[in-house]
């Protein structure tokens, strides 16, 4: 029976939380984007430069103006930190787990990599770098200078003064920030900025990045343009450090680095290691590449493959998988030898990172992935949810079942499901759902699950794509929650998904089908028929496009029609549209005689069907094939293993079984109701739902059925179906055998399923 919750109405508010904000970002969102500094440059933009890169110089302002009191610069920071409110955490969840597991800090684990060779300190920033902390006084005293001094600032000057006050105790920065004199500095900078070396320009982003500049105010944009204007005066390694530094800031430079991949494109064969693997990077974080340029630079990682340590190959991964570039498969396999024999070695970061790139290449590893099963159990509590989450996923991707990671995933998740973001619950859902696979503790890992789906409610309002996913997986594994498919098949939901940037309506269609078939009792929303029909529609016009036209299914349903006597006896086409895959259907009376029922196909072959015939039967079948009465099949006789001489003897033996000879065998005329033109439903019997399956239905090197054909299997029977599988072991091996060995396998299948 489904697990069907009771229904509980939805009530949004009910399912609200609380958003947790960062330490870092929190007071600097306040006081930066609304403060002096964050209004002080709206009016300045890079279109001041677009054409010969000139600067605008700000109206000046009268010495009266400029001319500020010289109030105690470290009481100022005093008072106006003591009235910045404290970041908001979520209560009590931060203490159910160390913190530095779950610690996600997206701009610093990326850069692990850096750490293990020196070449990185010329193309990258450090940000564990510590500098001499500059009293208050002395902060006070430069901008009380910055007064003075006014436009009579020279470029060297500035530069220091922005170094000197990155070094104030970070406590101090917010208020840096939103003084008025500091604001006045800025405006000096971006006035000289022609004025600036590239090392001095260089060093001002640096103190940015210390001082904590939003990556959103409007004076980067003239920085980011002067950057454009030099980058052909650059060398690749300036390049990198500036799109490094533009990282660190957080900032999105996209015309920067699109000139910088040009530069690239010119000199690639010159990148050594360490730049290739810091651009790499650089293309990751930056998610747009020329893919010419990728192409060049996988021909460098080959080169220098052996010589990378883990960290980098973890690094090249993500970039690649980053900027949606894909590795060949022999690149794949180079990479799977390499860490199969040092993965005890790597850390869990650039382990997930290589499992993300196996994953978006589906190249199948099976030494990595035995190591795989090796390694990540023991390390599932060390490593984040959301590197856990990319470990089910990969495995999942590659339809790879290995009992020990997802029992390992599955015990942790419970206590950890209070830091699952909706995206994280819906791959894990669908890691298991998809791979068809109960673990022990199948109850509590369920539940957990579904308690977090209704905390994180509000972020599935944004993202309906992520809902629908868990549903579906649920509904692999038999659950159906009752409140959360109500919801989903609401009116306002189904509104959500069509604000969506995903095509969501077939997974609507395949949940809303499923709990027609799985859940009887259910009494909520249900999609409105005109939807459900238009989805099954181009559901099946994909079908028969890409689908009922493979060789294997195809040869199956002419064996079929020869073999039951034409077409009104066999229908290839979507019993179950929601699956997305095809069956070929099958009537047998309650004697084991095939019945016509496919009215159409009938039709259309009214004209060419013949008034002759003679019954078929089992025994006159098995003359045909063997050349003796026989109740076996051929299947697992020793004719499947005969050698071709013996083979051409027997069958000298035999009637030649030709196409003309069973169609007139099979049409027979003593039957008035099997003739098409009085074709009705047959009051029993038993319907067939036979199945060409084929290696992408079943889990990685077995014989255990994924998810969704468990589910298309399970929800057959319950109509009454009888499933028939062919499977592709069995199958495709025989397509390059005789016409008479499929007919006799077929024969086999069809009139002895396993009930």
């Amino acid at each position: 029976m489904p697990k069907i919750s009771r229904r509980i109405l939805y009530n949004p508010s009910a399912y609200t939380g609380t958003k947790t904000a960062s330490h870092q970002n929190a007071a600097r969102n306040r006081e930066d984007s609304e403060g002096p500094l964050g209004n002080e440059f709206t009016s300045i933009s890079a279109k001041q430069f677009q054409n010969k890169y000139s600067i605008t110089c700000f109206q000046r302002l009268s010495s009266t103006k400029h001319t500020l009191l010289d109030l105690g610069f470290h009481k100022t920071l005093s008072t106006q930190a003591s009235s910045v409110p404290p970041a908001t955490l979520e209560p009590k969840e931060d203490k159910l787990l160390d913190a530095h597991v779950e610690a996600y800090d997206t701009k610093e684990d990326p850069r692990m990599f850096q750490q293990h060779r020196p070449e990185y300190q010329s193309l990258s920033y450090d940000k564990s770098e510590t500098l001499p902390v500059l009293p208050l006084e002395e902060g006070d005293l430069i901008l009380h200078k910055v007064t003075v001094l006014k436009s009579g600032l020279i470029p060297g000057t500035i530069v220091e003064y922005f170094c000197k006050l990155s070094c104030l105790p970070v406590e101090q920065h917010v208020m840096v920030r939103s003084n008025t004199k500091f604001m006045m500095l800025c405006r000096y900078g971006v006035e000289n900025i022609q004025l600036f070396s590239i090392s001095e320009l260089t060093d001002i982003l640096k103190a940015f990045i210390r001082l904590d500049i939003p990556p959103n105010h409007s004076m980067l944009n003239v920085y980011e343009t002067e950057f454009c204007r030099r980058v052909w005066d650059m060398s690749l390694d300036q390049q990198l450090l500036v799109a490094d530094l533009w990282r660190c800031l957080g900032r999105s430079v996209p015309r920067y680095l699109q000139i910088s991949f040009s530069y690239v494109n010119l000199h690639w064969k010159d990148l050594s290691l360490s730049e290739l693997v810091q651009l790499i990077y650089i293309v990751g974080e930056g998610r747009r590449v020329p893919q010419d340029l990728m192409q060049k630079l996988e021909t460098l990682v080959l080169k220098y493959l052996d010589s990378f340590n883990m960290e980098e190959v973890g690094t090249i991964s993500l970039g690649f998988f980053k900027s949606n570039s894909a590795f060949s498969e022999h690149v794949m396999r180079k990479i799977g030898d390499k860490v199969s024999g040092q993965m005890a070695d790597m850390s869990n970061y650039a382990l997930v990172n290589v499992l993300k790139m196996f994953r978006y290449t589906h190249v199948d590893h099976l030494e990595f992935l035995k190591q795989l099963g090796k390694v990540v159990p023991p390390r599932i509590g060390t490593i984040g949810i959301q590197g856990v989450m990319h470990i089910t996923l990969a495995c999942s991707a590659l339809h790879y079942l290995d009992e020990g990671i997802m029992n390992a995933v599955a015990s942790s998740l419970p206590s950890r499901v209070m830091y699952c973001r909706s995206k994280d619950i819906a791959k894990f859902l669908w890691s298991f759902g998809s791979l068809n696979y109960e673990p022990p503790n199948a109850e509590r890992f369920y539940s957990s699950l579904i308690d977090q789906m209704h905390r994180k409610m509000f972020e599935f309002e944004k993202f309906p794509e992520h809902l629908l996913t868990c549903l579906l997986a649920l509904a692999f594994a038999g659950h159906f929650p009752g409140d959360l498919i109500d919801y989903a098949l609401s009116a306002e939901f189904i509104q959500l998904t069509r604000e969506s940037k995903f095509e969501l309506r077939k997974d609507l269609f395949a949940l809303d089908a499923s709990v027609e078939i799985e859940c009887p009792d259910y009494n909520g929303n249900r999609l409105l028929p005109q939807f459900r029909q238009e989805v099954a529609e181009m559901l099946w016009n994909f079908a028969k496009k890409e689908i009922c036209v493979r060789p294997e299914v195809t040869e199956a349903v002419s064996l079929l029609e020869v073999m039951l006597g034409g077409p009104q006896y066999v229908k290839n086409h979507m019993i179950l549209p929601h699956t997305r895959s095809d069956d070929v259907e099958v009537h047998l009376g309650t004697d084991r005689k095939p019945l016509p029922f496919n009215l159409e196909a009938a039709t259309a072959a009214k004209g060419e069907l013949q008034d002759i015939g003679v019954s078929l039967t089992d025994n006159l079948m098995n003359q045909l094939l063997k050349g003796k009465p026989s109740g076996k099949s051929l299947v697992g006789s020793k004719t499947q293993t005969e050698t071709c001489s013996q083979k051409e003897a027997v069958e000298q033996k035999q009637v030649p079984l030709t196409d003309t000879i069973l169609n007139v065998l099979t049409k027979s005329k003593t039957s008035p109701k099997n003739r098409p033109s009085e074709l009705r439903p047959q009051p029993r019997g038993m319907k067939l739902a036979i199945q060409v399956s084929n290696r992408n239905h079943y889990c990685y090197g077995s014989k255990q059925l994924l998810g969704l054909h468990s589910l298309k299997r399970r929800q057959l029977q319950k109509l009454g179906y009888v499933v028939v599988e062919l499977p592709f072991w069995e199958w495709l091996p025989l397509l390059r055998r005789t016409h008479s060995e499929k007919l006799s396998y077929l024969h086999h299948k069809v009139f002895n399923p396993v009930l």
